[in-house]
């Protein structure tokens, strides 16, 4: 098996895993990551975002060997004390009721806010469309998004 390099929150590491092993594995199997989830294992629920050079993308749809030389950042490493902006809005509104999309849900609204700062309604519905709730939290996490844009701004 190859030996990769894979900056992850600022942290280089080595992993030695096959070329098509998914980020989604190594990060929660090699580097004991475990903030992202797995959901769906295709790349439609959302659950596994994380940022790759600051773009929200399905750790679960990508290789290793796609992001070599990217910067990833999970929700471990969005703020060292969990304060992002996002992740505060988040306990203001109380959004979470089983908590496992929660992470992919705050990487999607960071990334989308960071492009994105002062979102209109539609914009944050749109942003966030792809993510799935199985609670059905989503205007919680529609006024939390919308809270971390006023924080931010």
């Amino acid at each position: 098996m190859p030996t990769y390099q894979i900056e992850v929150n600022g942290t280089t590491s080595s992993v030695d895993v096959s070329t098509d092993t998914p980020l989604l594995w190594v990060l929660r199997d090699h580097l004991d990551l475990v903030g992202t989830k797995y959901g769906c294992g295709i790349g439609q629920c959302g659950a596994c975002t994380v940022h790759v050079d600051g773009t929200a993308m399905r750790s679960c749809a990508l290789t290793l060997e796609q992001v070599q030389g990217k910067s990833i950042t999970t929700i471990e490493g969005l703020s060292e004390n969990g304060d992002h902006p996002v992740q505060e809005a988040w306990k203001e509104v109380d959004v979470p009721q089983c908590g496992y999309c929660q992470a992919g849900q705050i990487m999607t609204a960071a990334a989308f806010l960071e492009q994105n700062p002062t979102p209109s309604e539609e914009d944050i519905k749109n942003a966030m469309h792809g993510n799935i709730c199985r609670c059905a939290t989503y205007n919680r996490i529609h006024r939390a998004v919308e809270k971390a844009a006023e924080n931010m701004g």
